[in-house]
């Protein structure tokens, strides 16, 4: 394997092929949205933000417990991916605006956001 630039590794399959991979890597950094709703909305949501300039995210179901009741809803995932490099300020702020475009599409009142480092909740509620 030979460096082509700082994160990047390029080699040569081992067998008859000799396909030729690259393989580039960046500091990790992930945000995760946590938002109740319809999965399929925050799809819809997810793919015209993706459209609009590069961006990769996961989307998965998950169920929110908490004291009385539960609800429905979905984990948006963003990640530092090579393929759309970015600092982890970049990689939040994407986050953020993700966040309030679902809030409004799901027709939600709040959201969280999560970062290594801390949790936002960004509400429409009014706070004491």
């Amino acid at each position: 394997m030979k460096p082509v630039r700082p994160g990047e590794l390029t080699f040569i399959s081992e067998d008859e092929t000799n396909v030729r991979y690259t393989c580039r890597s960046l500091p990790t950094w992930r945000v995760r949205i946590y938002i109740t709703g319809p999965i399929e909305v925050a799809k819809q949501v997810c793919r015209s933000e993706c459209l609009e300039d590069g961006l990769c995210v996961t989307v998965e179901p998950v169920s929110f417990i908490y004291t009385g009741a539960g609800e429905d809803g979905v984990r948006v995932g963003l990640i530092n991916e090579p393929k759309y490099p970015c600092n982890p300020s970049e990689i939040t702020d994407r986050a953020r605006k993700l966040a309030v475009r679902m809030l409004e599409a799901m027709f939600q009142h709040s959201v969280l956001i999560q970062t290594p480092e801390e949790t936002e909740w960004i509400t429409k509620r009014a706070l004491d």
